[in-house]
């Protein structure tokens, strides 16, 4: 008999992957390509979209080429994405109307503010769930609409596309300009400060609002479900699930009951538990999403904690600052010394996320004195991701009657055991690391396996499932509020770093 398998397409922001699993949820083969990151001005960050769809159509035959697999023993396809990244293109030539803007980019930041004002976050949190900010795709496309002439009207007419990046592959997969599919899934729709979170539809007065055409808009399907067949690059394979990253990650990771958590840690780090069919509307600083939508069954929605910067903390250490050669030694530096000796990092280079959602805000390191060494600064960073991660769980407990009792753990970071253990620690919960490292896109493979039958049910992924390593906590009560005091005091000085422009 011969075997089969899911393919995975993980659209990363910094790689495009392709990675095959087996009905184990084992890897067999992965393929990978990294894009160019555009900044153009202080606070853009761009891609090329085209590029990446490239970057696709070559990663997919190179995972099948190192299986030693064909397109015939793919059962079907899974998309997970980078979520908010905004691509919008010209229906007919398949063009993109300039660089897609990533999710990272603060641009929209003077019309965010002005949103807040007027009509204010309540406006908003009644309909999609979400508050202003430079983080969704809304403020995206009506800043585009107002700095390149012509665009609006276009759009009204018909003849141009929106789209997160899942919605660009699938539209290029299922035909591109000659009848490809204009679609998006739930997860990704819950991104855009457009949809009604309770329906999951286009919310007239959003679009009103943000004088966003219909017309322009992909039609929202579920998470898990046939979108259609692929004519390119893998003619006749069947496109079945797409979710954001984050949510795909938590789908990898098994979380498919109320109150269990993943966070996954790279260049940012996201922290998802999953609150059962019931909207729980954030009232300490995190974001109410779409967790997944498995067919016709009802969604499942997750509360959400962004942190902007961890990952790329060390990579600023590394790189900025050249006391480590590779990300691997800060753990091994960081050991060095006892403890952070008084010092703190809060790296808000472009503001902090939750639960702060503070744009104002600058990076700052408090507590120098003389005795402060490269050490006590490598522990310093290394500690500023466990005490961001304390703050959104502390907002997860406030906001939810489902206290959180362990931590499921993914991404890069996870191989460093000293934060690992410092975040058993902050938190006083179990963290644990599963077997497989690659949950998004196991994620997004799950989901696609799901609707053709590759699994028959969420029951046999969860015994997929499997611990490679766990941290208890040890740290003593006392000491843990103390230094978390200190923390948040760090905290405070980083805001209003940024002060608005005076008038004249």
């Amino acid at each position: 008999m011969v075997a089969r398998y899911v393919m995975s397409i993980d659209q990363g922001t910094t790689s495009t992957r392709c990675i095959l699993f087996d009905h184990r949820g084992g890897l067999v083969s992965v393929a990978q390509r990294e894009h160019r990151q555009y900044f153009p001005q202080p606070g853009w960050v761009e891609h090329d979209a085209v590029e990446i769809w490239r970057n696709l159509q070559r990663v997919v035959p190179e995972a099948l080429s190192h299986a030693g697999v064909d397109a015939g023993q793919i059962a079907a396809i899974g998309i997970a994405n980078q979520r908010e990244t905004t691509v919008l293109w010209d229906r007919r030539t398949g063009v993109p109307l300039g660089k897609a803007i990533v999710w990272q980019d603060t641009r929209t930041a003077p019309l965010v503010d002005d949103l807040r004002n007027r009509p204010g976050d309540e406006f908003f949190l009644e309909r999609c769930c979400l508050p202003p900010s430079t983080y969704f795709s809304a403020p995206r496309i009506r800043w585009l609409f107002d700095h390149i002439d012509g665009l609006e009207q276009r759009a009204r007419d018909g003849d141009v596309l929106f789209g997160t990046m899942e919605s660009w592959l699938i539209w290029n997969l299922t035909g591109g300009r000659d009848g490809g599919l204009h679609i998006t899934d739930a997860t990704n729709a819950s991104r855009t400060m457009l949809i009604d979170m309770r329906t999951l539809t286009w919310d007239g007065e959003l679009m009103e609002f943000f004088g966003v055409p219909r017309r322009m808009l992909p039609e929202i399907r579920p998470s898990s479900g046939f979108y259609g067949e692929a004519r390119s690059v893998l003619p006749g394979v069947r496109i079945t699930a797409a979710l954001g990253d984050q949510q795909a990650a938590l789908f990898g990771q098994t979380c498919f009951s109320p109150g269990e958590a993943k966070c996954t840690y790279g260049t940012g780090s996201f922290l998802l538990m999953n609150t059962g069919s019931d909207v729980v509307r954030s009232r300490h600083g995190l974001l109410t999403t779409v967790a997944y939508k498995i067919a016709e069954q009802p969604a499942i929605y997750a509360l959400e904690g962004p942190i902007a910067v961890t990952g790329s903390l060390v990579q600023w250490f590394r790189d900025r600052l050249g006391l480590i050669n590779t990300a691997p030694e800060i753990e091994t530096l960081a050991l060095t010394v006892e403890d952070n000796g008084g010092c703190y990092i809060v790296p808000a280079f472009s503001g902090l996320f939750a639960p702060h959602w503070r744009s104002d805000a600058r990076g700052v390191i408090v507590g120098l004195t003389s005795y402060i060494t490269k050490g006590h600064l490598a522990r310093a960073v290394l500690e500023a991701t466990g005490w961001q991660t304390r703050e959104v769980v502390d907002a997860m407990n406030a906001d939810s009657a489902l206290a959180l009792k362990q931590l499921k753990v993914d991404g890069g970071m996870t191989s460093d055991n000293l934060l690992m253990q410092f975040l058993a620690d902050v938190l006083d919960v179990p963290v644990v690391r599963p077997l497989v490292a690659e949950t998004v896109s196991l994620g997004a493979a799950y989901a696609a396996g799901l609707a053709v039958g590759y699994w028959s049910d969420m029951e046999v992924l969860r015994r997929n499932w499997h611990r490679a390593a766990e941290w208890l906590p040890v740290m003593d009560s006392e000491r843990r509020e103390r230094e978390y005091e200190s923390w948040q005091r760090a905290v405070e000085r980083s805001l209003g770093w940024i002060q608005p422009p005076r008038r004249s």
